[in-house]
């Protein structure tokens, strides 16, 4: 692995092509914060997928994209004088030595639990009204209902055991049904939104990301059905031309591989 002044070396390479890039390429000086921002998403999303493909040469090179937008962030706020890549470094130093009280301090902490507990009440004495300002709304719902439930349970807001939270799933679902032999669809939308919840909270206890969990059904999914459309194209037919039992049959098989 590269020595710390030859990873020092590599990041003020990256910065100074950065700076001429600002400088020289036509497409580069024209971006905004606003116009990266959609891009920064998508580069987070196939970060995420590298990552759940367990391709660290994928990894490797997303990891790289995502430092370029971080460093062209830094860049563009360098031109209005409001910070530099060092302030936003210094600035996380700073949060994460003021957040570790245990490390640099001499607060005593027993486990992760403890730690997390901590973090969350620095934050309210840093100055956030909620503990739930730090969720930031354009999160995908799923993935909010996980960082809801992380920060309230930070700060002691949670269920004992985890049959608790498997009772609850199971009233949530039961009013659902409820709702769906009256037949009123706001309503089911309603208590579907609950189930989802509760869900995502039950996950939280048996020590499973819900998002990776349902993104890996989705994987295994497509997989699966992509076997199906080979096979049919093989017999010459289209799905639709196919029964739902010579589908199956296919299913099944894919199912094996």
């Amino acid at each position: 692995m590269n020595s710390r002044q030859e990873q020092l070396a590599a990041f003020d390479r990256l910065l100074t092509i950065m700076d001429e890039l600002r400088e020289q390429c036509p497409w580069d000086k024209k971006q905004t914060m606003q116009s990266l921002r959609h891009l920064t998403i998508e580069e987070t999303y196939e970060l995420g997928d590298a990552i759940l493909d367990n391709n660290l040469q994928e990894v490797k090179g997303e990891l790289g994209d995502l430092l370029l937008h971080i460093v062209f962030y830094s860049k563009i706020g360098s031109e209005t004088n409001d910070f530099d890549i060092a302030d936003v470094a210094n600035r996380i130093c700073e949060k994460l030595i003021s957040r570790h009280p245990h490390i640099y301090g001499d607060v005593k902490v027993a486990n992760e639990e403890e730690v997390k507990q901590n973090w969350e009440n620095l934050k309210l004495k840093e100055g956030k009204k909620s503990v739930l300002e730090g969720v930031p709304k354009s999160l995908p719902a799923l993935v909010k209902a996980s960082r809801i439930q992380d920060k309230v349970a930070g700060v002691g807001f949670d269920w004992e055991k985890p049959e608790q939270v498997f009772e609850k799933l199971q009233e949530e679902l039961g009013e659902l049904q409820v709702e769906i032999t009256n037949n009123n669809q706001d309503n089911i939308e309603a208590e579907f939104g609950d189930v989802f919840f509760s869900m995502v909270n039950y996950a939280r206890f048996l020590k499973v990301n819900p998002e990776d969990a349902l993104e890996r059904t989705n994987k295994k999914f497509i997989k699966r059905f992509q076997y199906l459309e080979k096979k049919a194209k093989e017999l010459g037919k289209s799905l639709k031309e196919m029964t739902l039992a010579e589908m199956d049959v296919y299913w099944n098989e894919a199912k094996l591989q």
